[in-house]
C-alpha cells in the first residue's frame, strides 16, 4: 500500500468513525459534536460543576471537571508524558488543567485513572497499547475559600489543555476555557447533592492533608502517567524508584549504626539471651524476629511525630524561609556532629538501664528490641537528632520510609544471628574501627550543618541587601565548598585510618572504594555548581523586568527556586544543559530566576498570583500562550515543547 493510499484509507476510516459516533449526548444536552468533526471543534466537551453554589468564608468545596470524550477518541493522561518503547524520541502531550481564582486556596487536582488503550495513531501501521483517558472521566479540584473573603460573587476560571487521538490519527492540541460562578455568603448553607454520582469518586480526605498541598498543587500522581508498568512475579514494580533507593540507603545507614561502640558489644549478649530462652531453632528465629520488630518500632516511633506534623502543616517555608531558623538547625546539627566524634556524650538516666524485659515471650522479645535501641542512644542519638531536624521539610511518607528503613537496617543482624547463633563468634569487637565509624559520621553531620548554616547566612544577606545584592558571583558558593571539603575529609579519613587499622586487603579495598565515593560525590558536585554559577546567564526576577520583557513580545522563563530547595537544584541541571540552555540563550527568550530563599522575596507574591505556593516551579510566558505554562517538575522534553508553544508555533495550544 502506497503512502497516498494509506492516508486516503485513514481519512475514510476517520470519517466513518466520526459519523458512527455523532449520536452520543454526553451531558444530556444538544450533542456538542453533531455539527462538526473533531479536527474543527475538538473531540472533548467540558463542563465544571461545584459541590456547592453558595460558600461561606473558610469553607471547603470541590469543582468536578467532567471532560466528555467523543466515542472512538482518547486524550493523554495528566502529569509526566507517556512514551512507548517503539518510538525512542516520542512523548505524549499531557492533559493539563489550570485554575485561576482569587482569595481561594486550591489543592492538588485529583485526576481520574487512565487506561491502557490500543492505537495506531502514534506509530502507524503498528498498534501499541498506551495509557489514555476515554469516555467521560472527571477531575476534581479541592478548594478552601479565604476566611477573609467578602460576601459577593466568586469567579473560578478553568483552562483545560489536551490532545485527542482516535484509533488511527491524533488531532492538534486544543484549549477549552470554562468559568464557574459562586456566591460567597456570610454563613454556611446546607449543601444538597449536585449531580448526584458526579462526586462519588472525590476523595474528601484531601482536606485533612492540607500540609501536602504546597508540594502537590495541580500535580497528578506520576503513577497515572506511565505506560504498561513493569512487573516482577506478577506484582507491579513501584513507580517511585527514588523512594526505594532512599529506603535502601537508610537501611545501610541503620546497619552501619551497629558498628558504634554503644551497640556492637551488645549484639552477642542479646543473641545469647534469646538462645537461652529458645529450646528449638524455630523458636529462636521467632523471638529474634520479635526483637527485630522492636528495634524497627523504636525508629518508626522516632519519625512518626515529625511525619504527623508535616502531614498537618508544611514547615519547609517556615524552616527555610526564616534565616535564623535555618541557621539554628545548622548549629544544632553541628553540635550533634562534634558530639558523636567524642566532644561530649549523651547520658541516659540510670532508671533506663534498670529496665530489663525478659526475651522468653513474643511481647518480651519485642520490648527487648525496643530497649536494645534505646540503650544505643548515647552513640547514635546524635544521628537521630540531626535526621529529625533535617527531615522536617520532607513529605510524611518519605520521613516514615527513612526512619523505618533505618530500623530495618539496625535490626538485620538480630534476624540473621537468631537464625544462626553460631555466627556470633564472627562479630568484630569494638576498637579503633568502631571509633572510626563515629568519626566519619561526625564529619558527614558537620557537612550537613555547613549546608544549613550557609543557607541561613545567604537568607540573612538576601533579606538585608535584597535578592540580588552587589556581591561577587561566588558568594553563594562558599558554604557549598565547605560541604564538599567536609565530605572529602570524611572519605579521606576513612581511607587513611582503615589503612592504619587493618592489614587485610579485602577490608582495605572495600573501605578505600567507599572513601573515594564519599570524597568524589561532593567534590564533583561543587565543581560543577561553581562553574554553573560563574557562567550564570539568569536575570534576577523583578515585576518590572518581567513586564518589560512581556511588552517586547519576548518568551519569558521564570525559575522559582531557593538556596535551601534541593529539588530545585536537581531540576536546575535540566535548565542549564543543552538542549534547553541553548534555547534559553536565544535573543527571543528572557530567562529570569526568582530566588525565594527568604520569605520576603518578590517571587512569593508572583507565585501567589499564579495560584502556586510551593517550589520548585517553572513558569513560561509567550505570544503563543493564552495562560502561562507552569510545572513543579519537568523534563528537558516537556520544557522544549512548552517553549515551542510559547513562541506561537502551529502545534501550540489555542
Amino acid at each position: 500500500m502506497t503512502l497516498t493510499t494509506r492516508l486516503l484509507f485513514v481519512a475514510i476510516l476517520s470519517l466513518l468513525g466520526g459519523l458512527a459516533g455523532a449520536q452520543v449526548d454526553p451531558f444530556g444536552q444538544p450533542d456538542p459534536f453533531a455539527q462538526a468533526s473533531p479536527p474543527q471543534d475538538g473531540a472533548v466537551a467540558l463542563r465544571a460543576v461545584p459541590s456547592k453554589r453558595q460558600v461561606a468564608p473558610g469553607e471547603e468545596l470541590a469543582i468536578a471537571v467532567e471532560f466528555a470524550i467523543r466515542p472512538g477518541w482518547h486524550t493523554w493522561p495528566a502529569g509526566e508524558p507517556v512514551s512507548t518503547p517503539s518510538l525512542e524520541n516520542w512523548e505524549s502531550i499531557p492533559t493539563t488543567l489550570t485554575v485561576k481564582v482569587e482569595g481561594t486556596r486550591v489543592g492538588p487536582i485529583q485526576w481520574p485513572e487512565p487506561h491502557l488503550t490500543p492505537t495506531r495513531a502514534i506509530d502507524p501501521p503498528n498498534e501499541v497499547e498506551i495509557l489514555m483517558y476515554e469516555g467521560s472521566p472527571v477531575a476534581y479540584v479541592p478548594m478552601i475559600v479565604s476566611p477573609d473573603a467578602e460576601p459577593g460573587e466568586l469567579s473560578i476560571d478553568l483552562s483545560f489543555f489536551y490532545q485527542a487521538c482516535d484509533e488511527n490519527v491524533c488531532d492538534r492540541p486544543r484549549t477549552i476555557k470554562e468559568s464557574v460562578m459562586l456566591e460567597i455568603v456570610p454563613e454556611p448553607v446546607a449543601a444538597g447533592a449536585p449531580e448526584g454520582a458526579l462526586f462519588r469518586d472525590f476523595d474528601q480526605r484531601v482536606f485533612a492533608r492540607q500540609g501536602e498541598w504546597d508540594s502537590q498543587l495541580a500535580a497528578p500522581p506520576s503513577a497515572e502517567t506511565k505506560t504498561r508498568r513493569p512487573s516482577f512475579l506478577g506484582f507491579e514494580v513501584p513507580d517511585n524508584a527514588g523512594l526505594v533507593v532512599l529506603a535502601l540507603l537508610s537501611a545501610i545507614g541503620g546497619l552501619v549504626l551497629n558498628l558504634t561502640p554503644c551497640v556492637l558489644p551488645v549484639i552477642p549478649i542479646k543473641i545469647m539471651a534469646i538462645s537461652q530462652h529458645a529450646d528449638t531453632p524455630g523458636k529462636s528465629m521467632r523471638l529474634g524476629l520479635w526483637m527485630a520488630a522492636g528495634v524497627v518500632a523504636f525508629w518508626a516511633g522516632i519519625g512518626l511525630p515529625v511525619a504527623l506534623l508535616t502531614s498537618v502543616i508544611d514547615p519547609s517555608r517556615l524552616i527555610f524561609g526564616t534565616w535564623w531558623v535555618t541557621l539554628g538547625i545548622g548549629v544544632v546539627i553541628a553540635a550533634m556532629g562534634v558530639g558523636i566524634m567524642g566532644m561530649f556524650n549523651i547520658t541516659l538516666p540510670q532508671k533506663v538501664y534498670m529496665v530489663n524485659p525478659k526475651a522468653d515471650t513474643a511481647h518480651g522479645s519485642f520490648m527487648f528490641g525496643v530497649m536494645t535501641a534505646v540503650l544505643g542512644l548515647p552513640c547514635f542519638g546524635f544521628v537521630a537528632g540531626a535526621l529529625l531536624a533535617g527531615a522536617a521539610t520532607l513529605p510524611a511518607t518519605t520521613i516514615l520510609v527513612i526512619f523505618t528503613s533505618l530500623g530495618v537496617g539496625m535490626a538485620l543482624p538480630y534476624i540473621v544471628l537468631s537464625a544462626k547463633p553460631g555466627l556470633v563468634e564472627r562479630i568484630p569487637r569494638t576498637g579503633p574501627a568502631s571509633e572510626l565509624v563515629k568519626q566519619v559520621m561526625g564529619l558527614l553531620l558537620l557537612a550537613a550543618a555547613a549546608f544549613f548554616i550557609g543557607a541561613g547566612v545567604v537568607a540573612l544577606v538576601s533579606k538585608v541587601a535584597g535578592p540580588a545584592p552587589d556581591l561577587p558571583w561566588w558568594w553563594k558558593q562558599v558554604h557549598w565548598w565547605a560541604v564538599a571539603l567536609l565530605g572529602v575529609s570524611a572519605g579521606g579519613w576513612l581511607i587513611v585510618r582503615t589503612i592504619q587499622i587493618t592489614k587485610k586487603t579485602p577490608n582495605r579495598a572495600s573501605m578505600v572504594i567507599i572513601g573515594l565515593i564519599l570524597a568524589a560525590l561532593p567534590a564533583t558536585y561543587v565543581v560543577a555548581k561553581t562553574i554553573k554559577a560563574r557562567d550564570d546567564f539568569w536575570i534576577p526576577y523583578t515585576p518590572d523586568v518581567l513586564q518589560a520583557a512581556l511588552d517586547e513580545g519576548k518568551v519569558v522563563v521564570i525559575d522559582f527556586t531557593a538556596e535551601w530547595c534541593l529539588n530545585c537544584k536537581a531540576l536546575e541541571v535540566i535548565l542549564n544543559r543543552d538542549p534547553v540552555k541553548t534555547e534559553l540563550l536565544a535573543t527571543s527568550v528572557v530567562p529570569l530566576i526568582a530566588d525565594n530563599t527568604v520569605d520576603s522575596a518578590p517571587g512569593w507574591d508572583k507565585m501567589a498570583e499564579l495560584g502556586q505556593t510551593g517550589i520548585p516551579l517553572l513558569v513560561i510566558y509567550g505570544p503563543g500562550l493564552d495562560e502561562p505554562w507552569q510545572a513543579n517538575s519537568y523534563t528537558a522534553s516537556t520544557v522544549m515543547k512548552a517553549l515551542e508553544r510559547a513562541h506561537g508555533t502551529p502545534d501550540g495550544p489555542e
